[in-house]
């Protein structure tokens, strides 16, 4: 669970939240071109309001859990549906950034394995 592999995944993963969850509130990256129904799918999340910004606190939040090493199987499990997400976001809506969804996923994927310890006693 402590090897120099799994904890370069996990800051890796860290800054990649902390970062694009605070560009939600600060905007320090440009919104990159999207096509059409992703941006309108974006665009309709923005007029609720609030989910984009509830998203971007709780990346943060899952950002800094991994970065301090505290409650990382939490922070995991919290953050499967939301890199699920980001997924099939670019698969089906805007393929241009399906990289960076694959590697978030892929992280996301092996530091669940790494600390399956811990999701043991939920499946007894």
């Amino acid at each position: 669970m402590n090897s120099t592999f799994t904890t370069i995944l996990r800051v890796i993963l860290g800054l990649i939240l902390i970062v694009f969850g605070l560009n939600r509130f600060f905007e320090f990256f440009p919104a990159p071109e999207m096509a059409v129904a992703g941006a309108n799918f974006i665009e309709s999340l923005e007029s609720s309001g609030y989910i984009l910004y509830a998203v971007a606190v709780i990346e943060v939040i899952i950002g800094l859990l991994l970065l301090v090493k505290k409650w990382v199987p939490f922070a995991l499990v919290l953050l499967a549906p939301i890199s699920i997400n980001i997924l099939l976001f670019h698969l089906f809506l805007d393929v241009s950034g399906i990289a960076a969804a694959i590697v978030i996923v892929a992280i996301n994927i092996i530091l669940i394995y790494k600390y399956w310890k811990a999701y043991r006693p939920l499946f007894q």
